[in-house]
């Protein structure tokens, strides 16, 4: 199938190597994002054959990676998207772009016809973005995460029909 690059509005999703770490790994340090996600083994994260990581770029630079996992048991297939950025790009519509480009890869070109995604129900800017995309607030999750203090917290299943999608434009 080859490696994809996918083309946003303002960003691209390139397949992330080992040489994305460093930068990878210095935004998760940042507190802004290990709020949510602790500083983690991003090693780890290129390495898992259960999830495709995606480093995203904008103007040619790594400001964030956001990963995709499947769920293939006909019955319930679907796909869940994960995503941090560094925080210097917060709130300038990365993260929209980023999200709404992958979802479009999934559901056009992989042919899932649900996406999930489970931010912190009270990680506002996230549902947010989420929202603009055309996710859709399922229920809360209740101590469905534990935060990188060991404080177990809601979170918040979302999900994307493939109806709900706007076209490209």
């Amino acid at each position: 199938m080859g490696e994809p690059m996918l083309v946003g509005e303002r960003v691209t999703l390139r397949l992330a190597t080992e040489a994305d770490i460093p930068a990878l790994a210095a935004i998760r340090e940042t507190p802004e994002v290990f709020a949510w996600w602790g500083a983690g083994a991003v090693a780890d994260d290129l390495a898992s054959p259960d999830d495709e990581v995606f480093a995203v770029l904008l103007a040619g630079r790594v400001v964030g990676a956001i990963q995709w996992y499947a769920e293939d048991e006909p019955d319930f297939r679907h796909a869940g998207i994960d995503v941090y950025l560094d925080p210097v790009v917060h709130g300038r519509g990365v993260g929209t772009d980023a999200v709404r480009t992958l979802a479009r890869y999934l559901i056009h070109e992989r042919g899932y016809h649900r996406l999930v995604i489970d931010p912190a129900a009270d990680n506002v800017p996230a549902i947010r973005c989420y929202t603009k995309v055309g996710f859709r607030p399922v229920g809360v999750m209740r101590q469905y995460w534990r935060n990188p203090v060991g404080q177990w917290r809601d979170g918040l299943l979302m999900d994307l029909l493939v109806e709900d999608l706007p076209a490209a434009d």
